[in-house]
């Protein structure tokens, strides 16, 4: 079975304590319906640093990536298919799906 990586991009902070509590509720529904399918299920980023081609270091992100999660799926569209159900779609983010390469070594 192939793993994905669904990368989080983008979305809207919650106006308030409570409705952040809604949203992460919802995604831990998500995150438990897909079972077994979900490798590496929750990684949000933290206090990002961009190191630049000349070597210098800046703060923050050059791109709007804020998490990942990785997931088995038997192809790409039952791929797409778990990651159209998560909540985070809800709150104006995107998601790419791409399916991860093993690597020899």
């Amino acid at each position: 079975m192939a793993q994905y990586i669904i990368t989080y991009l983008g979305g809207d902070q919650p106006s308030s304590p409570e409705e952040g509590q809604k949203h992460f509720a919802k995604y831990k529904a998500w995150l438990s319906a897909l079972g077994d399918a979900a490798v590496s299920p929750a990684n949000p980023f933290k206090d990002t640093r961009t190191v630049n081609a000349d070597g210098t270091v800046t703060t923050g992100s050059t791109t709007s990536m804020s998490g990942y999660t990785i997931i088995e799926a038997d192809t790409m569209e039952a791929a797409l298919e778990m990651a159209k159900a998560c909540p985070f779609l809800d709150i104006g983010g995107s998601l790419e799906v791409s399916e991860l390469m093993k690597m020899p070594g």
